[in-house]
């Protein structure tokens, strides 16, 4: 029978690395290493509550999960988690959940709250296959949406996918920029400390809402991730630079098959050039070139993803209430 086990990160952390390569999911933002950048950086007001499913000996999950007021979340939130789910096993969801259901209802737990959550998700799975149980109240509903390029064999053919008035303007802007000088678009797999000063300042200045929302708090999370994504060798910092001066720049990630852009920022005096756009159409023919599938904006309706192709994919919010008795279901 299986049984969860609580542990933390140190504990878990093999047991999560080895389902988290197993699974063709996209679990970035669940992964053990941003999980504990950000439980470290935003954990303060819940209560851990990290544990592994085990059956029959073997570890078949990995619930990463906090409490607080009595509801049980993902370690995680959506201001800097684009997608969140459970690690699984394949094969061993239905296992997997009654077990984390039975553990939590031990424990006082009747709710959970989870987001975001892409389609595929194995929450948003689950809830559909069990819509119809007497002893489970599930509301799913869509709250955002990520866009997604699926990304073709080469650039004529990623200009194809572009209306005609799309590619007209995005070329013209291009050559526009082209005519001012010298340009560079260099992606690095480290992080200077010069390159993280001229990210953060670019952020800062392009947007006040950008401003706004890096806080010093928020600060020293985006610096964990770029260094901690360094050294797992999936950074993809881009820059611009413009005869020699950098005029905007890109934060990604390199995740399997796809590329992530998880965020950018531009210098406000470059605006009338495009350049915060263009950077992110360079960092698009940059995945193309690399043989990328999916080119992933994350999440968010900004018009510039929809004019640079991108398709949205809905995210969910689902919430999970349980009677106090669920044995035996």
């Amino acid at each position: 029978m299986a049984e969860f086990s609580s542990g933390n990160f140190e504990t878990l952390h093999k047991y999560w690395n080895d389902i988290y390569f197993k699974s063709t999911s996209r679990l970035l933002f669940s992964s053990p290493d941003w999980s504990e950048l950000w439980w470290q950086h935003f954990g303060s007001d819940s209560e851990l509550h990290l544990g592994a499913v085990i059956d029959d000996g073997r570890c078949i999950g990995i619930a990463p999960l906090r409490l607080k007021d009595h509801t049980a979340y993902f370690i995680g939130s959506d201001n800097v988690c684009d997608f969140l789910d459970f690690i699984i096993e394949p094969g061993n969801e239905q296992v997997f959940f009654q077990t984390v259901l039975t553990h939590l209802t031990d424990k006082g737990i009747d709710t959970l709250d989870l987001s975001p959550l892409l389609p595929e998700s194995s929450v948003r799975l689950f809830c559909t296959d069990n819509a119809q149980r007497k002893d489970l109240s599930i509301s799913c509903l869509q709250e955002d949406v990520t866009v997604v390029l699926d990304l073709p064999g080469g650039l004529a053919a990623y200009h194809a996918i572009l209306s005609g008035k799309q590619r007209h303007e995005l070329l013209r802007k291009e050559r526009r920029l082209n005519e001012e000088g010298e340009v560079i678009y260099r992606i690095s797999k480290q992080a200077s400390a010069k390159d993280m000063d001229i990210f953060l300042q670019f952020f800062r200045e392009s947007r006040e809402d950008k401003n706004k929302f890096l806080t010093g708090q928020m600060e020293a999370f985006f610096k964990a991730v770029i260094d901690k994504a360094a050294a797992n060798q999936m950074l993809m910092l881009g820059m611009l630079e413009l005869n020699k001066t950098p005029v905007a720049v890109t934060l990604g990630f390199d995740y399997q098959n796809d590329t992530y852009l998880y965020n950018s920022g531009y210098n406000p005096a470059y605006k009338w050039l495009s350049v915060g756009l263009l950077s992110k159409y360079y960092y698009i023919k940059h995945s193309i070139e690399s043989g990328k599938q999916r080119f992933d904006f994350l999440k968010g309706s900004e018009k510039y993803k929809f004019y640079l192709g991108g398709k949205e994919i809905p995210l969910f919010r689902c919430i999970i209430k349980q009677s106090l008795d669920i044995k035996g279901t």
